[in-house]
């Protein structure tokens, strides 16, 4: 499975995963408000075997498959819990 990959300018260490390069159709609106602009990082194919430094790549291809995009944010820290 094929997808693109796009860092938000104004959420930190956020990126959304979609199917084509683009084509943010099946993206919400609100959740492009919120990320603000987007600039492409990279192309990639998702494939069993890939590793991704911060996500599950079989969820990044279920959740591409169920509703178009995939959104990855920062990781949690002790500190941001409390």
């Amino acid at each position: 499975m094929k997808c693109v990959v796009y860092k938000s300018e104004r959420k930190q260490d956020a990126y959304l995963y979609i199917e084509r390069e683009d084509d943010f159709t099946r993206v919400p609106e609100a959740l492009l408000s919120l990320l603000g602009r987007l600039d492409r990082v990279m192309a990639l194919e998702l494939t069993e075997e890939r590793r991704l430094a911060q996500a599950d790549t079989q969820q990044v291809r279920q959740m591409l498959r169920q509703q178009g995009y995939y959104l990855q944010m920062p990781p949690q820290t002790e500190s941001a819990l409390q």
